[in-house]
């Protein structure tokens, strides 16, 4: 049995990473827009004996170098002795896709055409003839609805035949540069029909709006806000009730056991009550906004995005790109900072990475949603437009800040921003609300705990070692102190996001612990709610204000902060990518600190 190397490529957009997953059984996560894959991806699938290495090539529109995309996928085709490339095309749009076809075609003739979305093809009334194609290419043409898996069996005895040399393609005609577009109009035109004409949707003509567009993406963005903040309360409460008692019942059985005191102390209300306050806060929002997000993803929402804020972010010296970066960077900034890779232009690609730390991610929600709670709304719809407010604002400060870096330290003409805009397509339920469970909120789940278990000890340990009668943890926080009050905080805030730098999920609970050291409190589960123990310590509307605006624009997280020096190679825009949203933080607090 020998291995053979098999290659998926074709254009953005045409379901190459939902092929990907069917023939080796992997889960990929596949989204509705342009430029989601940006990087090779590579697993192995069996048929007949046989041993594949099959690989997922970025998607592009041609092997010209002009994006990373373009540049990784020519690289790989032409660098690698391949067995078998196959070339996934829209069935809606063949003309534009057979040019890639045509450039892979000049590399090598083992090739298979793959006519993808044949169900939305048919749903527009167009037929593709399949074997009349093939003749004229000179290559096998295999249709596949890849989403439902028709047509992968096909494909798969077609791979085996090339790769076993039991069928020799051989195109018949070559192509010239100057000729390419006229032969995929003429073969486009020969082997379709279509038997009604397309009409603009009615969502396209309220999403694409001049007027209705931003007005559409609010409202959508609320209602998920909402969705989330209503429905994770209760489930909230039910859990941090449950954990309470486990909580209780551990440290009842290690007093039992003859553990000593401080040993409970330190396992229970330093390690546990940490990791179960993350769990408790986290888990309920994370496991209705990420299914959420991922299903408007999947119906083709974001491609949307990027036209409507295209205009305004090319007035600050960027491009509608870098609104698909602010979309993933709601899930998690480090995915934010990697998905700029979609970005052609490296100066607009730098100025994505640097302000993608503005976007507030998930693991800053729990935080905004419960000061916003406390403080500023009596239920979940006005929870919900202060949060939308924020997300507003974060976004304002995004392009401002682009726009100076575009016109500072990273000057350079804008670039064009040329997207194809797909159909909307209804969502798999429950794959992809599924796939969102299992890949994103339990990954970021998992990191979380893994940075909150040590983090408690470490809390705990500072809490309670004392020097000159006070724990280490009040005096970090006394040397804050006069820094905190300039920005409209205290010093226990700031030692809080400092301190929560491995994961800004951990904010919260240090600067609850933090609190409840310095006031001698032993136990805040005692307290009738948490704005009891803020509002004892100081806690007044305006620093209710500041937190959260701080929170919104403070230094990355350590994640995102490797991730930014991986992408970038640069300690110069690492380190200004630290220092972007903590100037915008610190200048906002100052400034609402003067006024109020």
């Amino acid at each position: 049995m020998s291995e053979r190397i098999v290659v998926l490529a074709g254009n953005p957009n045409v379901g190459k990473s939902t092929v990907f997953n069917e023939l080796t059984g992997m889960h990929q996560h596949t989204g509705n827009w342009i430029g989601k894959t940006v990087k090779t991806t590579e697993s192995h699938f069996y048929y007949k004996f046989n041993d594949y290495t099959l690989v997922d090539l970025p998607g592009t529109y041609s092997l010209c170098t002009a994006s990373k995309e373009e540049e990784v996928a020519r690289d790989f085709l032409k660098s690698n002795e391949l067995d078998c490339t196959v070339c996934v095309v829209d069935s809606t749009v063949l003309e534009r896709s057979l040019l890639l076809v045509f450039q892979i075609m000049k590399l090598t003739d083992n090739i298979v055409v793959l006519l993808n979305l044949s169900d939305e093809a048919k749903k527009r009334g167009i037929f593709v003839d399949s074997q009349k194609l093939s003749k004229l290419l000179g290559v096998p043409v295999v249709k596949s609805t890849a989403r439902s898996g028709k047509g992968i069996n096909n494909l798969l005895e077609e791979i085996h035949l090339i790769t076993t040399g039991a069928k020799h393609p051989k195109s018949e005609f070559l192509i010239d540069e100057d000729s390419a577009y006229e032969k995929a109009k003429e073969i486009e035109k020969s082997v379709i029909s279509v038997s009604k004409e397309e009409k603009e949707s009615m969502l396209d003509r309220i999403m694409l709006g001049r007027f209705t567009s931003f007005i559409a993406l609010a409202v959508i963005f609320a209602a998920v806000l909402y969705i989330t903040i209503r429905l994770s309360n209760y489930p909230s409460e039910l859990l941090k009730t449950f954990l309470d008692y486990v909580e209780a019942k551990i440290a009842q059985f290690l007093f039992s056991c003859g553990v000593d005191e401080w040993a409970v102390s330190l396992f229970v209300r330093g390690m546990l009550r940490v990791l179960f306050f993350v769990v408790s806060v986290m888990l309920p929002p994370m496991a209705i906004f990420f299914p959420l997000f991922s299903l408007l993803e999947d119906f083709g929402l974001f491609p949307r995005i990027a036209f409507n804020l295209d205009y305004p972010f090319e007035k600050c010296s960027s491009c509608g790109k870098q609104a698909l970066c602010c979309c993933m960077g709601l899930g998690c900034n480090a995915v934010g900072v990697t998905g700029a890779r979609i970005i052609e232009s490296p100066r607009e690609r730098i100025i994505a990475i640097i302000t993608n730390s503005l976007t507030p991610c998930n693991g800053r929600f729990p935080l905004l949603i419960a000061i916003i709670s406390m403080f500023f709304a009596k239920n979940s719809f006005q929870s919900t437009l202060v949060l939308l407010l924020l997300l507003m604002l974060s976004l304002l400060m995004t392009m401002l800040s682009s726009k100076i870096l575009g016109k500072t330290v990273l000057k350079g003409a804008e670039s064009s921003f040329a997207m194809e805009m797909p159909p909307f397509r209804k969502p798999q339920f429950f794959k992809t609300v599924f796939n969102s469970l299992r890949e994103k909120v339990a990954f970021v789940l998992m990191r979380a705990v893994a940075v909150a278990a040590p983090a408690g000890v470490i809390i705990w340990t500072l809490a309670n070692i004392k020097i000159g009668g006070e724990s280490i943890l009040a005096h970090m926080a006394d040397f804050l102190e006069p820094i905190g009050r300039i920005m409209g905080l205290d010093g226990v805030i700031l030692l809080a996001f400092i301190l929560g730098f491995p994961a800004n999920e951990i904010v919260l609970p240090i600067a609850l612990m933090a609190y409840l050291s310095t006031s001698k409190l032993s136990d805040y589960s005692s307290l009738e709610s948490l704005s009891a123990v803020l509002i004892a310590n100081g806690w007044t509307v305006k620093t209710a204000i500041c937190t959260c605006v701080f929170a919104l624009f403070h230094f990355p997280c350590s994640t995102t902060l490797l991730t930014i020096y991986r992408e970038t190679r640069s300690k110069k825009w690492t380190l200004l990518s630290v220092l972007t949203p903590l100037a915008v933080g610190f200048v906002l607090c100052v400034l609402i600190n003067l006024v109020m």
